[in-house]
């Protein structure tokens, strides 16, 4: 290697700020490029909170955790985690409505066709209808939900037991403990103090270090913003911008309280809509979560306050505590020699479990493009193209749930159902009202089952089908779903007790401590 080579090198990464997005990349940069030299320093304050509601995750999350090397039956003991298959809703398209987005197929596709369409073709018979059911008596992972079962799934592809992902509910506030003990048994060096000043380069404008508030200066080649909303450094230093989206994601606070724990340990997670929002329950071993995600501009936050205290399923165990937030990105997540991770880049509200899952692609999207040297700008480009995609798409899936709507019963709900909607929406919206087909793509978090889920469950039935599903007799197609479904029902009852699992499984409750 030459000489100037090895002076432009990426040596030394600092990240700024701890929680969940901190110590998830520093374990990540650590378990994945801590052989090759790179020194990894991770600078929090004790005196600076967490935000530390984001219990509840993508089934994404275990691809993460294995390729660190993190133990399952360690983390569930130590972050207090349950199993999740799915996301129940209640009460969006219209009161009383009720559906499951699962982590998993409906039915199974026939000579290349998706499984709902044969089930729509099936709903235009009269005779027939009666008979076939709703398609969540098609998807294993919803019928787990509604007995409490779990067990991880088949590796035979041939298995019905094999059509479903699971991911975790667990509390933050223990997983970004565990995580820094992970990363720091693999060299990362933690340092305890605010930062007060940064220092940049008068000509490039990249940051050069930054300084305690004990005078010491920590110097890097790259630079993680990890300090929430604050935005410490890719927008208090680098005003790198921030495209809002709060006309279409109106909710802008959230207030959050854990409760007693009340009967059957349930695995999936719950989002009941409300007057100018929703209320979320997680339930973790030892403790329920819940929250109220409201807009601020239709109800007080007096009134979603009391609305998240009357609908406790137990005692609250603390008092109710308010976050405030603005829909959006930083419009670079890259910007210079800086990278947002975690809420300092972006927060699009708890819907659907993808602020870790953000956390989590921002830091494998890093480590595909980590650079050799400090040349960034091929890197920073793809890599904000990429996370663009990421955050555009998750952003049309949310505004989703709160448009297709039949609510009338408040002036929230009456904005959201009438309101304009982004052109990408719009189309894919078009697209399956008139052919029941779900607009694909190459990079995205939320493939067909999980829009055909939303789109069923909140009355988007499709007008039309896919023709080939003509192509089989309506007998054959029905005595198939009959089955179908019996073999759906019974593999789940062959499935575990969810608590029992966790129990049997070494996964129990643990508390964990950070290393000193």
């Amino acid at each position: 290697m030459t000489a100037a080579y090895m002076q432009d090198k990426v040596n030394n990464v600092v990240i700024i700020g701890g929680g969940t997005a901190g110590w998830m990349t520093a374990a990540g940069l650590a378990s994945m490029l801590g052989q090759t030299g790179l020194n990894i320093t991770l600078i929090e304050s004790e005196a600076i909170g967490i935000v530390g509601v984001g219990e509840a995750t993508l089934p994404h999350i275990r691809l993460f955790n294995e390729t660190i090397g993190v133990n399952e039956a360690e983390f569930m003991a130590a972050t207090s985690a349950t199993f999740k298959l799915g996301i129940e809703f209640c009460d969006w398209g219209r009161l009383g409505d009720s559906y499951i987005h699962p982590f998993g197929e409906f039915g199974l596709a026939n000579e290349g066709v998706a499984f709902h369409h044969y089930w729509r073709r099936m709903q235009d018979d009269a005779e027939t209808a009666p008979d076939i059911g709703a398609l969540d008596e098609y998807s294993l992972p919803i019928l787990a939900c509604k007995m409490a079962k779990f067990q991880p799934p088949s590796e035979d592809p041939r298995s019905v037991l094999s059509t479903y992902r699971y991911a975790y509910q667990f509390d933050a506030l223990q997983y970004a403990p565990f995580m820094r003990d992970h990363a720091e048994k693999r060299g990362v060096t933690r340092i305890e103090g605010k930062v007060t000043h940064v220092d940049q380069d008068s000509g490039t404008g990249d940051i050069l270090s930054v300084t305690m508030d004990n005078g010491q200066s920590i110097s890097g080649d790259l630079f993680i913003d990890c300090t929430g909303f604050f935005g410490l450094l890719i927008e208090k230093t680098l005003e790198t911008g921030y495209d809002e989206w709060s006309k279409w994601l109106p909710c802008d606070r959230a207030v959050a309280v854990p409760c007693e724990h009340e009967g059957t340990l349930l695995p999936y997670t719950r989002a009941t809509a409300d007057k100018a929002g929703w209320r979320w329950r997680i339930p973790l071993q030892h403790r329920t979560g819940n929250g109220h995600v409201y807009s601020s501009g239709f109800t007080s936050d007096d009134v979603a306050t009391d609305s998240l205290l009357a609908n406790l399923e137990g005692k609250a165990l603390a008092d109710p505590r308010q976050l405030r937030f603005v829909t959006g990105k930083r419009r670079k997540l890259w910007n210079r020699n800086c990278i947002a991770i975690g809420l300092s880049g972006g927060f699009l509200e708890p819907l659907e479990s993808t602020s870790i899952y953000l956390i989590q692609e921002g830091v494998t999207k890093l480590l595909e493009m980590f650079p050799q040297t400090s040349n960034f700008t091929v890197h920073a480009a793809e890599y904000n193209r990429r996370m663009d995609l990421e955050f555009e798409r998750i952003r049309d899936f949310l505004i989703l749930h709160y448009h297709a709507t039949e609510r009338d019963d408040s002036a929230f709900w009456n904005y959201m159902r009438t309101m304009d909607i982004p052109d990408s929406l719009a189309e894919k919206i078009e697209l399956f009202k008139s052919s029941g087909r779900v607009a694909s793509y190459d990079h995205g978090l939320f493939l067909m089952p999980s829009w055909v889920a939303v789109y069923i469950g909140q009355r988007v039935m499709p007008q039309h089908y896919d023709w080939r599903a003509d192509r089989l007799d309506k007998g054959h197609i029905k005595k198939h779903l009959s089955g179908l479904r019996n073999h759906m029902h019974q593999a789940a009852m062959s499935m575990q007790d969810h608590a029992s699992y966790i129990q049997n499984n070494n996964m129990a409750r643990r508390p964990v401590t950070a290393a000193s």
